[in-house]
């Protein structure tokens, strides 16, 4: 039996964190994990080998640099989506996984994103950004249900 491929992705930090809390779910799947390359994150080569791969780190704090670096990792997330061709993609945002989330939109990819639990009453812009498209769109608070009524209330990730 094929095992499904599935893509987790997230932005290095909290939202990085939230996605290992589903590592165990990686051995069910096909997958490979991607996200920002820090010097925090080189360990993950370590523990998940060639399952783990890298998109340029960068922070809106600086506009000008993180314009460049949004459009080179658009490219990047291009190869290593054509690379993959994941069934599923579940992310926990934010900026590195947009462009990629709307690649694996136009190439019928199924898109699960799981908001922040950072957020209890107002919308990350990635969140704004990704809820139309997205097949399953989760929330870890209840409250969040009144801005995203679509979604589905998942409960805490930790």
């Amino acid at each position: 039996m094929n095992k499904k491929k599935v893509m987790f992705i997230a932005s290095t930090g909290g939202h990085l964190t939230e996605l290992l809390q589903l590592k165990d779910m990686f051995s069910k799947y096909d997958y490979c994990l991607i996200t920002e390359k820090t010097k925090s994150n080189l360990y993950l080569k370590d523990v998940y080998k060639n399952n783990v791969h890298f998109l340029i780190y960068g922070t809106k704090h600086h506009f000008f640099t993180y314009i460049f670096k949004l459009f080179f990792n658009c490219f990047i997330s291009l190869f290593y989506y054509l690379k993959y061709r994941p069934n599923y993609i579940i992310t926990t945002g934010v900026h590195t996984a947009g462009p990629m989330c709307c690649l694996g939109k136009i190439f019928g990819s199924k898109i699960i994103y799981i908001e922040t639990f950072a957020n209890m009453v107002t919308k990350t812009s990635t969140g704004k950004f990704l809820y139309p498209i997205c097949d399953k769109f989760i929330v870890q608070w209840e409250s969040m249900l009144k801005l995203y009524p679509k979604a589905d209330f998942g409960g805490w990730i930790f």
